[in-house]
């Protein structure tokens, strides 16, 4: 698919061969119809095209035909051409994602496919799509995305494969399913009366039926046999001393009967042909530029093209405007070998002739603003200066349009002398298989590029190589959370790089603004994604777009502005397509924070295993495991802890194979929790002073009944997030520190806190803050002081207050029954004690027996007493004892 050539109408001359072998096989294409697949396979010069050509314009069914070349192995390029092609069936296909075709991240061709499904069920006509040449296509994603859509496709869709061999895809499967129809060599040869009506009707030729009978046997009812030989006929004066002589073989026809035809032209015309024979598609323009007007061909190229279509010369229309063309791929390939024999007798001309006319079809491509094309054919002419330029492109590096794979198979083809020559192609060799996940080789690729750079004069030119150089080692770096390393390697691209190299910088922009946000300088990291964000849109780059306006959610929600930061994480998702590009994971699991705190757990977890479905999808990623603590502590908050603590021993499990070290923190985090709610606070204790988590140690104390030392750590942590304005934790430690605050006695002080913290948590409907405090915030909520600051917003936390006990295993039924009777109920720890109570235990007797540190014990009494509303155990017995409890 060198040009889009892509229509729901093909031309093709009216057929001038009416015959019963046609009839048949038409037939057998509409009745296939109501199958998935047809499956046309046989030889070069078979009539395969003209067949599904024929059925289809005959046909009611609008269609669409994509013709495969060699480029077409990349997926980029191919689901560009796709999409294309589909459009003419219905404009709206893919308009969501279409721009992400072009992204410079390798696109997930199975996401391509399933979005291409899902809008394919709301076409409310059948059709069909054809796959012409599918045998060039040579790679096992493109294998496995076809056999995707076979599997999935809605009933209105028929696709058509036309190919030289047999597809490798499921076509047993299919077959036993019945959901496949097959013509193969032996269905399209022609029968003796088809070879008679063909030689006499279409090539004007009189033969005895001898002579047509030995002609249809020698060739096997080879089309292309046929007509090639009814074309040499024609220039014979003897045609019965020909026949014996011919031979309808491939081998015979390309030594033989190719240099009849070719010799029986004019001079022009064989020259025409031998060299636009270099194109895989012709069209009046660029025959012109390639071939020039010279004194030995009249006319424009376009009469020419029309000319050969009339004269049979193995020539295919492509559209209905007769624009563009292409040659029979065997006539195509015996042109290019008569080219290249022509000019051997002569050192260097050959070599010479080919240069000159690839380089004068570069040109013309590129010209006419098709820079994919403009690179293969310099590639073909070995100009790696001028295949260099294209792929830097003037705007948008090639890389960044597609056309990773053919860039990288040009550059894994050049000598290393020619890389060194030209130190910015061992830079793009780099970026190219960092785009393409290989990260092993991007390294040792940046190397070789400075090494050649120090044989080199100091250029701008170099300049801004060794700033794309440092550019690729801050990406890098971004993959594995080295913010001082991104922050050396972008500072020093940035101060590198040409002003105009938009494209490099604006990445380098962004990834200095995560290294900001790593370290905390939420300021710096916003301005950084504000610029990242402006250039991106500015040039089209959709990738960094998406992850600028991430990293710009990020902070909101950090600031505590959760309802911007779930319109942010929303347009991210916008962004992303649906499916959604795997990126977008960082987006749901941002949303399901934001719903967690709002107290939609539903949401929330939707949101959750949403992120760890796309993240999975991503490798070498730590994102899944970001996800799985999240899902964690969500399955904690509702009491689930068992199914916590196997999910969070999980997400150790792979952050640790995989050194994942930024979730250490976080998987400790909920780990100190799950202890929490265990009351294994000894194991708590070691473990938040382990990781150094301080409010976490603070909670231990808090549990343990120190509470001054939980306000000697909150204290200073309070001032110094005060000092640096991080606002979300802020927030957490206020809260925390009013229920510290609260259990000290200190209750004008604990009140003045909530308030405080209302006021920062209201605008933005915060809950879960508060409610996970458990039942001291709730009774801090109640205090007048307090209920009379925001009586709406208090109120609303209040009836949004869980008061269901937790899920635990075994759970005490009369806990259950008479859990409305209380404020909180009591946990299965606090009513085991309960019960040592009422036989009298001393607190010391209970610590011994249940293997508790004293201090657990009287945390335990405390909470018994707040959750009775009772001041001493006898009262608490009493109570108990009223609510069915003992």
């Amino acid at each position: 698919m060198t040009i889009p050539i892509v229509t729901t109408k093909l031309y093709m001359p009216p057929s001038r061969l009416k015959t019963v072998t046609r009839h048949r096989l038409i037939e057998k294409l509409n009745e296939g119809l109501n199958r998935k697949l047809t499956v046309i396979s046989a030889p070069a010069g078979s009539g395969k095209t003209t067949l599904v050509s024929e059925w289809l314009v005959s046909g009611d069914r609008p269609f669409a035909w994509i013709s495969m070349d060699d480029g077409d192995n990349d997926p980029a390029r191919f689901l560009t051409y796709l999409f294309t092609a589909l459009r003419n069936i219905d404009p709206n296909i893919g308009s969501g994602i279409f721009p992400l075709l072009h992204s410079p991240q390798p696109l997930p061709i199975e996401l391509m496919i399933t979005t291409l499904l899902h809008e394919i069920i709301t076409i409310p006509n059948s059709f069909v799509l054809v796959f012409d040449d599918y045998h060039v296509l040579k790679t096992g994603p493109l294998d496995d995305a076809i056999s995707l859509m076979l599997e999935r496709m809605s009933p209105q869709m028929h696709l058509v494969i036309v190919t030289r061999e047999e597809p490798r895809l499921p076509v047993a499967r299919l077959r036993a399913r019945n959901q496949l129809t097959e013509v193969r060599a032996s269905d399209l040869r022609f029968t003796y009366s088809e070879t008679a009506e063909f030689l006499v009707n279409v090539m004007n030729l009189h033969l005895s039926l001898e002579n047509i009978a030995l002609l249809e046997a020698c060739t096997e009812g080879w089309i292309a046999g046929l007509q090639l030989a009814a074309l040499s006929m024609k220039e014979q004066i003897d045609v019965a001393t020909f026949l014996p002589t011919f031979s309808g073989s491939h081998h015979f026809i390309l030594d033989y009967l190719v240099e009849e035809v070719l010799t029986k032209q004019s001079a022009s015309i064989q020259a025409f042909l031998l060299q636009t024979s270099i194109l895989d598609r012709l069209s009046g323009p660029l025959c012109d530029a390639v071939f020039g007007q010279r004194d030995i061909c009249s006319g424009s190229a376009q009469e020419t093209l029309e000319f050969l279509e009339r004269a049979n010369l193995f020539i295919v229309p492509l559209d209905s405007e007769r624009r563009w063309y292409r040659y029979h791929h065997l006539f195509a390939d015996l042109l290019r070998q008569r080219l290249r024999q022509r000019f051997s007798s002569t050192i260097g001309e050959g070599e010479r002739i080919f240069t000159e006319l690839h380089t004068r079809a570069s040109i013309w491509y590129e010209d006419n603003g098709l820079e994919m094309e403009a690179f293969h054919h310099a590639v073909a002419a070995n100009d790696t200066s001028r295949a260099a330029r294209l792929v830097e492109g003037e705007g948008m590096p090639l890389l960044f349009r597609g056309g990773v794979v053919p860039v990288l198979n040009w550059l894994e083809s050049l000598p290393n002398t020619e890389l060194d020559a030209r130190p910015a192609l061992w830079v793009m060799y780099a970026s190219a298989l960092l785009m393409t996940g290989q990260m092993t080789g991007v390294e040792p690729k940046l190397l070789a590029a400075e090494k050649a750079l120090q044989g080199l004069e100091p250029l701008a030119s170099s300049r801004d190589t060794l700033g794309h150089i440092a550019a690729i080692r801050a990406t890098l770096a971004v993959s594995k959370h080295q913010s001082e390393i991104i922050m050396d390697e972008a500072k020093l691209a940035l101060d590198y790089l040409h002003p105009d190299n938009l494209p490099v910088r604006t990445a380098t922009t962004w990834s200095l603004g995560y290294a900001y946000h790593l370290q905390g300088n939420r300021s710096a990291a916003s301005k950084a994604y504000h610029e990242a964000l402006s250039n991106s849109e500015k040039i089209g780059h959709v990738v960094i777009t998406m992850m600028a306006t991430l990293g710009l959610a990020k902070l909101q929600e950090v600031d505590n502005q959760l309802h911007m930061a779930a319109e942010t994480y929303q347009h991210v998702r916008k962004l992303a397509g649906s499916p959604p590009l795997p990126a977008a994971c960082e987006a749901h699991l941002g949303l399901a924070r934001i719903f967690y705190e709002w107290n939609d757990l539903h949401t929330a977890e939707y949101h959750g295993q949403q992120s760890i479905q796309l993240a999975g999808q991503l490798e070498q990623t730590d994102r899944v495991v970001a996800a799985q603590v999240f899902l964690a502590r969500l399955k904690l908050a509702q009491g689930e802890v068992c199914g916590a603590a196997a999910m969070i021993a999980n997400a150790e499990h792979v952050a640790r194979k995989n050194c994942f070290v930024m979730q250490m923190p976080p998987i400790a985090e909920a780990q100190v929790l799950i202890l929490l709610q265990q009351d294994n606070l000894t194991a708590a204790a070691r473990l938040a002073q382990k990781h150094d988590l301080p409010i976490l140690q603070a909670r231990v104390l808090l549990a343990q009944g120190d509470t001054s030392a939980a306000l000697a750590v909150l204290e200073p942590l309070l001032e110094q997030a005060e000092a640096k304005q991080v606002e979300d934790e802020r927030l957490k430690i206020m809260l925390l520190l009013a229920v510290v605050l609260h259990a000290q006695g200190d209750q004008a002080k604990a009140a003045q806190m909530v308030k405080d913290a209302l006021v920062i948590a209201g605008p933005n409907d915060f809950i879960r803050s508060f409610v996970d405090e458990g039942i001291s915030m709730k009774r801090l909520l109640y205090d007048p002081a307090v209920y009379g600051t925001m009586p709406r917003y208090i109120e609303k936390l209040l009836s949004e207050w869980k008061e269901e006990e937790p899920k635990r295993e075994g759970g005490n039924s009369n806990l259950s029954h008479h859990a409305d009777s209380l404020i909180e109920p009591l946990s299965e720890r606090e009513l085991e004690i309960l019960q040592l109570i009422e036989k009298g235990l001393s607190n010391r007797d209970i610590a011994q027996r249940l293997f508790l540190a004293l201090s657990t014990v009287k945390g335990h009494n405390r909470n018994i007493f707040d959750k009775l509303q009772v001041q001493r155990r006898t009262e608490a017995v009493a109570r108990a004892r009223q609510l069915g409890l003992l």
